[in-house]
């Protein structure tokens, strides 16, 4: 990399700001690790961490349940923001988010068809499977098949509103289809259903969360990849041509990025909304630029402190209850929303 396109993309101010967010990241790590219902001292964590616990308890809530859930949140927090960032300027759009093409939504049918479905038409016991990679395996499937509906509409269709329009169509129609199953579903598997749409980080450990590393990992390298093409798909498609970008190629790499990225944190977490809009927004204002060379590992550090922060808060620390961090993020998220919208009546973050 030339030392001038270096000094213009990491100058002395986006180095301190990274510098500054990388400590706040660990901060946020080691806040999530100690609170919660039960308190762990510091010299305890380190204790347990280096081997020498005396305490089996701590060592099991801390290793077991706590360690797996911080990570979980630094993974989805940086895939939600990254997929956001990436609708938002693929199609130009304060208010575009990861789900904007329908991918949540398809991944919401297909946890639907697995819970409300084969559970009361086919009146099947599917606990024990269930538990395992049944809804996640569910949710990947229906995110994928909205994509590869998407990709074959944006083959035939150039202009990228009316993708952005067909996509919420989609997402609209897999949502009704969601309502039909509710109503006509037993009670138990509608609460089961119920409780999976608030989302949660607790969920994902040992297999779970090596595979969805693997597709968070996968995902971002796909936008890291995308950045040069980002940086010109931002100031439109005919100057996008004009400099030899293929659209087409362009559009299904970011698509398939968000679904990896959107549809894995669906899959395994449950509907987390908001990171994804208000992320890339705030990740803009820290850094002052449209660069996605430095918006990307910006708003992967944003989005997770973000997540880490918000499950710390849901966690209520000293009580035995925990808020839905889906319910947390969008009361956090909305005000960031609103100023954004109330600032620029006009998209002109880009």
């Amino acid at each position: 990399m030339p030392k001038s396109y270096a000094h213009k993309v990491f100058p002395k101010r986006n180095i301190a700001i990274f510098s500054m967010l990388g400590i706040l990241l660990i901060f946020s790590f080691g806040l999530n690790l100690l609170l919660g219902s039960i308190h762990i001292p510091v010299k305890a964590a380190l204790q347990i961490f280096f081997g020498n616990s005396g305490n089996e308890l701590w060592e099991t809530i801390l290793l077991d349940f706590r360690l797996p859930k911080s990570i979980t949140a630094i993974l989805a927090g940086a895939a939600l923001a990254v997929s956001g960032l990436q609708m938002q300027t693929t199609f130009r759009n304060p208010l575009a988010g990861p789900y904007v093409l329908g991918i949540s939504s398809g991944a919401s049918l297909g946890v639907a068809i697995m819970l409300l479905g084969i559970s009361s038409l086919a009146a099947v016991n599917l606990g024990g499977l269930l538990a395992s990679f049944s809804l996640a395996g569910a949710a990947i499937i229906g995110s994928m098949l909205v994509l590869l509906v998407i990709l074959a509409v944006s083959i035939r269709v150039k202009d990228i509103m009316t993708i952005l329009i067909l996509g919420m169509m989609f997402g609209s129609a897999a949502s009704a289809l969601v309502s039909i199953l509710q109503f006509f579903s037993d009670e138990s598997m509608l609460k089961a259903f119920v409780i999976w749409t608030m989302g949660s980080l607790s969920s994902v450990a040992g297999m779970q969360l090596h595979v969805f590393l693997i597709i968070v990992a996968i995902g971002i390298a796909l936008a890291l990849l995308s950045i040069p093409m980002l940086n010109v798909m931002q100031l439109g498609d005919t100057y996008a041509k004009g400099v030899g970008v293929n659209i087409g190629l362009s559009r299904a790499v970011v698509f398939l990025s968000t679904s990896l990225l959107a549809g894995g944190v669906t899959a395994f977490c449950g509907p987390i909304g908001f990171i994804g809009i208000a992320i890339p927004h705030i990740g803009r204002m820290v850094f002052r630029t449209a660069n996605h060379a430095v918006l990307i590992p910006g708003v992967i550090l944003l989005g997770s402190i973000s997540l880490l922060l918000l499950d710390t808060i849901s966690q209520l620390p000293g009580y035995s209850i925990s808020l839905p961090i889906n319910s947390v993020a969008a009361i956090m998220g909305i005000p960031i929303v609103i100023y954004v919208v109330l600032k620029n009546k006009r998209f002109t973050g880009l």
